[in-house]
């Protein structure tokens, strides 16, 4: 299973094959929507909203995509 991140862990993640840096902004575990789009999380599949240091901009991704970085 994932590890579980909380609000403000520093995470890292994959976007068209480079590395973002950014920070845990809600842990989300119902189906919500996001930026216009509906993110189908749920409490045994849950979703994390991040927020890259660089642009600033917040994606969704699940905890096996994060990795914590110190």
């Amino acid at each position: 299973m994932a590890q579980a991140f909380k609000r403000g862990d520093r995470v890292e993640w994959n976007f068209r094959g480079r590395k973002v840096i950014g920070r845990v902004r809600r842990r989300l575990t119902a189906r919500t929507e996001v930026g216009g789009q509906v993110v189908a999380a749920s409490k045994d599949d849950p979703r994390y909203l991040v927020r890259s240091e660089k642009s600033g901009k917040e994606t969704v991704r699940r905890a096996a995509a994060l990795t914590r970085v110190n």
